[in-house]
């Protein structure tokens, strides 16, 4: 009888551990936290969430208007490129 429920005890403590079990691969995490710091998610802590640390509130701000601005230079960039290229056609 101790060994029957042993057995079902192990069984479904192992489906459990299946059920709670992610399909993420480490890719996709990796590429969730690149995503997070990039937004300034992880300037988050215990005691400030779901908002940002006011700590880091400055820091954060920085950081988004640089991006801002490296991202306008890049489009700067790209469009004078593709209006200065010569046409195939001529």
């Amino acid at each position: 009888m101790k060994t029957l429920t042993v057995a079902v005890i192990f069984l479904a403590t192992i489906a459990s551990a299946n059920a709670f079990a992610q399909s993420k691969t480490r890719a996709q995490v990796y590429q969730e936290l690149i995503q997070a710091q990039q937004d300034g998610r992880d300037f988050v802590t215990d005691t400030s969430y779901p908002d940002v640390n006011p700590v880091f509130a400055h820091q954060l701000e920085q950081q988004q208007q640089a991006r801002l601005a490296q991202n306008q230079t890049t489009n700067a960039v790209a469009s004078s490129t593709a209006t200065n290229t010569p046409s195939a056609t001529n």
